[in-house]
């Protein structure tokens, strides 16, 4: 029995595939470790990847 293929991962334009980052807030707290808050992308929700397009040939326009 043969697998369906998945739909093709690109790497997301906005981000370059860094999805989610920690961001130091400049400070330490009273146990010495950094304060951090975690920042996402917001075009692809902090997967790294975007789905692939699918191009339907029948809208494509060739300029003679």
């Amino acid at each position: 029995m043969t697998q369906p293929t998945p739909a093709l991962a690109r790497v997301c334009r906005h981000c370059d595939g860094f999805g989610s980052v920690k961001v130091t807030l400049g400070g330490r707290d009273r146990h010495g470790h950094l304060r951090t808050i975690t920042a996402h992308c917001k075009a692809c929700h902090g997967t790294g990847t975007t789905r692939g397009r699918r191009f339907d040939s029948a809208t494509w326009e060739v300029a003679a």
